[in-house]
């Protein structure tokens, strides 16, 4: 029996839509992370926020299933990228099309990151109550 710790800390993770036509890969790098609760996000992902982390565009990549995007907002400015067959959000590029957040829901594999707090609280859904302790943000952190 070997009892040398499992390191579960990848230098790349694997990210997939619902029905597994669109695949990514991007690196374990995250930024930051955040539960969004803005009614962008809630109506994009049909859930009370969006948990994401953000990492510079150049760091995820498409593994298969180009063709199978949905391209939602400008493509040239902020947008969001969903399976055009299942619908899945998968993430959305964003600050001049530099950064991607990720759905963290849509990852295969555990990121080493965490949602550090929750942002837009100020237009969260008045039926869903934030049971933990990270600190809450209007809008956006200072």
């Amino acid at each position: 029996m070997n009892s040398t710790p499992v390191d579960n800390t990848r230098a790349t993770l694997r990210g997939q839509c619902l029905c597994g036509a669109v695949r990514y890969r991007v690196a374990n790098a995250f930024g930051y992370a955040f539960n969004c609760h803005c009614s962008q996000c809630r109506r994009a992902t049909g859930s009370a926020f969006k948990p994401f982390a953000g990492i510079e565009r150049a760091s995820l990549r498409l593994e298969q299933g180009e063709g199978d995007l949905l391209v939602y907002g400008d493509p040239g400015a902020a947008h969001d990228v969903h399976c055009r067959h299942c619908g899945s959000l998968l993430y959305s590029v964003v600050r001049e099309g530099a950064f991607a957040h990720v759905t963290m829901g849509t990852l295969i594999d555990m990121p080493s990151i965490r949602p550090e707090g929750h942002i837009f609280v100020g237009s969260k859904a008045p039926w869903h109550e934030i049971a933990d302790t990270l600190p809450q943000y209007a809008e956006l952190p200072p």
